[in-house]
């Protein structure tokens, strides 16, 4: 492999304004109908899996972050990020949606930052008022799993009511939770080219858009500034302390016998076997975003 990467231009990806403006308008819409917002994101990512304006579409709405697939994440990373959001004023909780490991702190996570409307509710003879929460998500961080799973805990389908929109769908969870699943589609930071570096890096963004190679040159220049043992652990290579990015992938390569005719190293193999064994978890428990680098 040459060395591309001293040429390396980060991915631009763009989102679509027609979209923006659409998801804008239902959140805005749909805000009077819910008590609160429940945002999945991702545990390895949060800040680039999560909507840059969210804070200020939800206004003064009570907000919850679930930082999905922390088994994928480094626990004490994740640990730091919960801390942040609480000093933020935002409820935080590591879950993993697909098994359901952390969601049976959500309804008590819920009636304690709601304890004030519950106390209204009650002071209004309305003490079994279901609560109501909108539940959003830029795409692949784990919405559909979080909802799926909440409704299937409450042994319920997904139920049509009346809404802004025909297409929203309220989830009634059986415990005085009613969850509302809209159809808008909330979008990351993408005008930031890390962010979509990112979101590529745990499979977010289609492989098919963008250079695999130089993709996992730039994942290989975080693992080496941040977790460098993992890389040591995983293909037995050492030394690389002193060497380009794309040096180690070349390292990884050789290691695992890609070998192409002429005795060139396979680097388009070696990159894509570097980001399936990341995304798989092979490479360990990986965070890649840090709250102390905000």
């Amino acid at each position: 492999m040459a060395n591309e990467e001293k040429g390396f231009q980060r991915t631009n990806i763009n989102w679509f304004p027609g979209h923006m403006a659409k998801t804008r308008r239902i959140i805005k819409e749909s805000l009077s109908l819910v008590d609160a917002v429940t945002e999945v994101i991702d545990a390895r990512i949060p800040l680039s899996s999560s909507n840059p304006e969210l804070s200020s579409l939800i206004s003064a709405k009570p907000r919850i972050v679930l930082l999905n697939k922390c088994d994928l994440a480094d626990k004490n990373t994740t640990d730091k990020w919960i801390s942040y959001y609480k000093k933020s004023g935002v409820a935080a909780l590591a879950v993993d949606c697909r098994t359901g490991k952390g969601l049976n702190k959500y309804a008590d996570t819920v009636r304690e930052i709601l304890k004030d409307k519950i106390r209204q509710n009650e002071e209004k003879g309305m003490p079994g008022k279901a609560l109501r929460i909108m539940v959003v998500g830029i795409p692949n961080t784990g919405k559909s799993s979080f909802i799926n799973r909440m409704a299937r805990a409450a042994k319920t389908k997904v139920a049509d009511k009346a809404g802004v929109t025909r297409r929203n769908q309220w989830v009634p969870l059986g415990n005085g939770l009613e969850l509302l699943d809209t159809p808008g589609v909330l979008w990351p930071k993408f005008e930031d080219p890390a962010v979509g570096e990112r979101l590529a890096f745990i499979g977010s963004v289609k492989d098919e858009i963008l250079d695999t190679q130089l993709l996992a040159v730039r994942f290989l220049e975080v693992m080496k500034a941040d977790y460098p043992e993992r890389l040591e652990e995983r293909y037995k290579i050492s030394g690389f302390e002193n060497s380009e990015p794309w040096e180690i992938l070349e390292m990884i390569g050789k290691k695992r016998g890609m070998i192409i005719k002429g005795g060139e190293i396979d680097a388009e193999r070696a990159a894509v076997t570097v980001l399936d064994e990341y995304r798989a978890g092979k490479l360990g428990t990986i965070s890649l975003e840090k709250p102390e680098n905000v």
